[in-house]
């Protein structure tokens, strides 16, 4: 049962993270293309939205914690930090040593993030 518990947690992290991704991309490319904001306010500005969602979704509905607000919300801004230095990091290193477009950079550094966020949400922030 507890195996059945963390793949439908998965999944769901899964669609919550899809729909932040959604959320935060186009975010960073309204204001980098359209709004013409430098690519870190961007980038920062776009994570802070997709990190409301992600906290709200996967707090009532991936994990369904019943854990007590504040220690929830401490430890997903922990999380979240972590998560967001690695991917503001890979950024730096894709937009200075890479040919890449900036908006792809930004794209890739989104997986960055996901992948380290999903591991620390699992095993740190709502581990029951």
């Amino acid at each position: 049962m507890n195996q059945n518990k963390s793949i439908i947690q998965l999944l769901k992290f899964g669609i919550v993270g899809v729909s932040n991704t959604l959320l935060t991309a186009i975010t960073i490319w309204i204001l980098l293309k359209v709004l013409h904001f430098n690519d870190y306010s961007s980038n920062i500005i776009g994570y802070i939205v997709g990190l409301i969602n992600s906290f709200i979704w996967n707090r009532k509905w991936t994990f369904a914690s019943d854990k007590k607000v504040k220690d929830t919300i401490f430890k997903f801004s922990i999380t979240f930090a972590i998560s967001y230095l690695f991917q503001l990091g890979n950024l730096y290193l894709l937009i200075h040593y890479t040919q890449i477009d900036s908006y792809i950079c930004q794209l890739i550094s989104i997986v960055v993030y996901t992948v380290i966020n999903f591991i620390l949400n699992k095993y740190y922030t709502f581990k029951e």
